[in-house]
């Protein structure tokens, strides 16, 4: 196993959490109640966090002295490696629920998954993380259902969120080049998808939704493999403003 192999494998899962939490970030003060308000900016700190121990552990594998600000930070859209689904924006409020559904399902699968590793930090991580993440899936799942069996116009939006997030899920599997991780027992992937495809044919049936048929986003390496859009570019120039603009600076 190189040190490669799990540099990448953490910094996908840092940047999903941080990309996520960015966009999360964007819906304080414009969310449809005070409430929620409140429940997603807590989201997006859980993810923050998550992303700042997975950076912080990046830093360790590396080996160049570089903190959780230089991941965050100091990188461009082509040293990122999220999946594309958590880049996207937010669109309505049902655009943003059927983003963190499908997103949560498959970030619970993967943290039950890696509490086994053979990697002492990431199976520690991952045993706050899939803590965490239960908690988000209800929240998104609770609103999924509430808005899909709810009233005509919510069924309609909620229906057209799923549609427009659903080919995005195709992203979320197993990853072939990280088969060497997996003879290691780094990463302890198996059933992942299974228990992801599970947890979204419940949800969708209660919500009387219906699945779209699968339809790739693109063809070729995604957004695990620092392929991104336009949306990556501008929610970083946002992030990355205030630290580009004094580098150097302590807070």
């Amino acid at each position: 196993m190189t040190d490669n192999a799990l540099l990448t494998h953490v910094l996908r899962h840092g940047d999903r959490a941080l990309v996520l939490a960015q966009r999360l970030g964007e819906w304080v003060a414009h969310s449809p109640e005070l409430e929620e308000d409140m429940a997603l900016a807590n989201i997006s700190l859980d993810l923050l966090g998550q992303a700042r121990a997975l950076y912080t552990y990046a830093g360790e594998v590396e080996g160049h002295g570089h903190d959780e600000d230089h991941f965050a930070y100091w990188r461009g859209p082509e040293a990122f490696h999220n999946p594309l689904i958590v880049e996207q924006p937010n669109g309505d409020f049902a655009h943003t629920i059927a983003r963190q559904f499908l997103h949560d399902a498959y970030a619970l699968a993967h943290w039950e998954a890696m509490r086994s590793s053979s990697d002492t930090t990431l199976a520690s991580l991952a045993a706050r993380a899939a803590k965490e993440t239960a908690f988000h899936l209800r929240h998104s799942r609770g609103w999924l259902v509430r808005l899909g069996d709810g009233t005509d116009e919510s069924h309609r939006r909620m229906q057209a969120g799923l549609d427009a997030f659903w080919p995005f899920a195709d992203e979320l599997a197993p990853l072939d080049d990280e088969a060497e991780l997996r003879a290691a027992g780094v990463i302890t992937d198996a059933g992942v998808r299974a228990a992801f495809d599970a947890t979204v044919a419940a949800a969708i049936a209660e919500s009387t939704l219906v699945a779209p048929e699968a339809r790739p986003v693109r063809t070729g390496g995604g957004g695990w493999d620092g392929n991104h859009g336009s949306e990556l570019s501008g929610l970083l120039n946002e992030l990355q403003g205030l630290a580009r603009a004094h580098p150097g600076a302590s807070w």
